[in-house]
């Protein structure tokens, strides 16, 4: 009757965890783009544990009436979908696996983790 018992408490448990909502989804890692200044200069940006599923405009990527960043690179564990155009709309999309990286003739504004 014990052993009955401690199994039905081990499942009850079990199922409490898992009706339990956990932290937000988010990837880990870094992402990375280059991008030139409204004064020229070439700079690195970075985006640290984006969290997943949601759109993220790339700051300094035309949103201020700069160029569009080039030359991502995906350090987190997650795909990343990069986009031309900001709020991750538009044609023109590339998706990189986790640790990939494009070239210079990238060009990106938004990005979203899957």
């Amino acid at each position: 009757m014990r052993r009955h018992s401690a199994l039905a408490a081990a499942g009850g448990a079990l199922m409490l965890v898992l009706a339990v909502p956990g932290p937000a989804s988010a990837a880990t890692g870094q992402f990375r783009y280059s991008y030139q200044t409204a004064d020229g200069y070439d700079a690195v940006g970075f985006i640290n544990d984006p969290p997943s599923r949601r759109c993220i405009d790339i700051q300094g990527a035309g949103s201020d009436g700069t160029s569009a960043a080039y030359a991502p690179k995906n350090l987190t564990d997650a795909t990343a979908t990069v986009f031309l155009e900001a709020g991750c709309t538009g044609d023109v999309f590339y998706s990189l696996r986790p640790g990939a990286g494009a070239s210079d003739r990238l060009l990106v504004r938004s990005v979203v983790f899957s």
